[in-house]
This record gives structure tokens, sequence and C-alpha cells, in this order.
């Protein structure tokens, strides 16, 4: 018996990295899935490999493009039980606010804030249909920590998550959906490693920083998303979730 057996989840931004893990995970544990993304052959792949899923073309700016991923798959499934608002960016100009142009502010803020408002805003709804439900939205250790190596508007808009998914808990919260804001600490990807890769040095000197002395991998991340999915979470609402490997409660490390 799966942890997520009957459940559906829409998973956005899961045609690679975390969100691509989570479904893999979410399938294996029973659920059905709706792999949602603007990447169609690498979420058409995805879908293919999970067990009861199949891929929507999705941009999470768009009100028309949300509210009709969500349609479609009640339609194929007969509702929806988890919203996974995985789907961000983190473009490498977006810096210090004295460098990050407005273009380049408004760019991250309508795909990471505005994005996982319209997710709520027409996923909830399903949920309700259902009697509740999960709302994992994805923020991020940043809203918790400052940088040096400021960007500026991904740090606001995962801020902006993790106040809105405490609001909408509180909001919800009697009427059984659960809305809890996932954060992830740095993951080894292979953009991030690619950094990491252009500068020497850089990454022995953040991996000092960090605890446990090494990267999340993204199936980690996704652990800790499939126990917000799942009724072992059934109290859990409101929370600021960290999988972060120790990095937020760090002030000095062993090294």
């Amino acid at each position: 018996m799966g942890r997520l057996d009957g459940k559906v989840c829409v998973i956005t931004g899961s045609a690679g990295g975390i969100g691509r893990e989570a479904a893999l995970l979410f399938s294996e544990e029973g659920a059905s899935i709706c792999v949602a993304d603007v990447n169609q052959e690498a979420g058409e792949k995805t879908a293919a490999e999970c067990r009861n899923a199949f891929f929507v073309s999705v941009d999470v700016t768009d009100p028309e493009s949300v509210g009709d991923m969500y349609a479609e798959t009640a339609n194929r499934f007969g509702g929806i039980d988890v919203l996974y608002n995985n789907a961000g960016i983190m473009p490498a100009d977006d810096s210090s606010v004295l460098d990050t142009d407005l273009d380049a502010w408004d760019r991250v803020q309508e795909v990471n804030t505005k994005g996982v408002f319209l997710c709520c805003k027409y996923g909830i709804p399903h949920l309700l249909e259902r009697g509740g439900g999960s709302v994992i939205n994805v923020a991020s250790f940043v809203a918790l920590m400052g940088a040096a190596t400021s960007q500026i508007s991904y740090t606001a808009s995962k801020g902006a998550v993790l106040a809105m998914s405490r609001e909408l808990a509180v909001e919800f919260a009697r009427k059984g959906v659960r809305v809890n804001a996932l954060c992830p600490g740095p993951v080894e990807t292979p953009l991030l490693m690619r950094l990491f890769d252009e500068t020497p040095g850089a990454y022995e000197r953040r991996r000092v920083h960090l605890p446990m002395g090494r990267l999340a991998q993204a199936r980690e991340i996704a652990n800790g998303a499939l126990f917000l999915a799942s009724d072992e979470s059934s109290y859990v609402t409101g929370s600021t979730f960290l999988v972060d490997g120790g990095l937020t409660a760090a002030y000095v490390t062993d090294e």
C-alpha cells in the first residue's frame, strides 16, 4: 500500500529537477499525477515514466492556462487532492538590488510569486470540492536568511511565498485544506554545479557553511514533499518546512 494511494496530485515545474523526482516518487507511492511544465518534451518523458500520469503544458503566470490545467486534471481523474506548486525561476540577471533591473525583478515575481498565487487561487477550490487536501508551496531557505551573494528578486519572491502560505493555512484550516511552505536548502543540480565549476573554489567556499558538509539531493527534497502530501502530515499546516541540512540553524560549522 502506497502513502498516496488514491490521491490526485498536480505538480508544476515537474519536467526536471526536484519536480521530476517528486512526480516519480509520488507515482511510486500510488498517486495519479498531472505533470505540468512549460517544457513539453521533458514533461512528457517524466509522465511516461510514472505509473498513472499525463502531461499538461502550463504557463503559471496565465490565469486561463492555470485554470485549464486543473480542469483537465479533475476531468481525467475525478478530482484533485494535492497541489505541489513547485514551478519557479532563478535567472542569472537577478543579483544585487543595485544591479537588478526592473525587467529582471518583474520576470521573477511573475513566475515565483504570481504563479503560486494563481495555482492556489484556481487549485484550492478543487480541494474544497474533495472536502480537503494539501497545498505545498515551494519557498526556500533564502526566505529566512540573507546572503552577500544576493539574488534580490528571487529572495523576495520566496519570502512572499512563505507569508502567503501562512495566510492561506489559517484561512482554510477549518475547511480541511492544509497549506505548507516547503523550504529546500541548496540542491545539487546540473545548473548549480555548472555555476560552481565556472568559479574556482566557489563550491568549497559554500560547502563549509553546510553543517552536513554537502548539498541536498533532489530526491531528499521530494521526500519532504511526500510527507506533506500524505495523510501522515494531517496536523501540519502553516509550517515553514525546512529541508536544508541544518543550514538555517548554523552559526559556525566544524570547518
